[in-house]
């Protein structure tokens, strides 16, 4: 799909017109603005290079906000970043235990408390995961698809189809609770081995 965009280091940065040209929605609840005139340079797909690239918006983007990108908050990012896929929290501790071995728990949960509040990440609520946001500082979050199977997710950045849908909710009588709206699926990658092993 032209617009689909997975939220990893293999597409920190818009891919399509929509993304990088945003405009500012109004049902977007996120707790901060993005100047959409800012542009941000694309990132080699999969590449170290592309999430140091990312790392280096992100830290840039929080100076923006008067706020900083700590080493340990910093840390998570590269971690969810590298993975490349939706990453629960005690994968996330177990990682950093790796590379400092005192890392408690509180530690892992105020970084991504930090990174979600700034919308640098995603908290996938069916798998209760993280990842990392399709365009890292846009604040432009699109519909999640969600693989089951392997935790791969994909953000679809379709405005309209966005605001159709919620449109939709509230006329059902609904408020969204969040901007993340998620679908559950399975990738090409899944219905691949799936294929294979039947």
């Amino acid at each position: 799909m032209k617009n689909a965009k997975p939220t990893a280091a293999a597409a920190v940065a818009p891919a399509t017109a929509d993304a990088s040209n945003p405009a500012p929605r109004a049902d977007h609840a996120h707790p901060h603005a993005h100047d959409p005139r800012h542009e941000h340079p694309g990132y080699a797909q999969g590449t170290p290079a592309s999430a140091e690239a990312a790392l280096a918006l992100a830290e840039e983007y929080c100076r923006e906000r008067g706020e900083k990108l700590t080493p340990i908050r910093r840390k998570v990012l590269e971690l969810l970043l590298t993975s490349g896929r939706a990453t629960k929290a005690y994968s996330l501790l177990d990682d950093m235990r790796q590379i400092h071995p005192g890392s408690a728990p509180p530690t892992v949960y105020r970084a991504l408390d930090f990174l979600l509040s700034a919308g640098l990440v995603h908290k996938i609520e069916s798998i209760n995961a993280f990842a990392v946001c399709h365009d890292l500082t846009q604040c432009q979050h699109g519909i999640l698809v969600v693989c089951q199977q392997c935790g791969n997710v994909t953000e679809l950045h379709q405005p309209a189809l966005r605001e159709a849908l919620v449109a939709q909710i509230e006329n059902a009588g609904y408020r969204l609770a969040g901007d993340g709206i998620e679908l559950k699926g399975l990738c090409s990658a899944c219905q691949a081995a799936q294929a294979a092993g039947s």
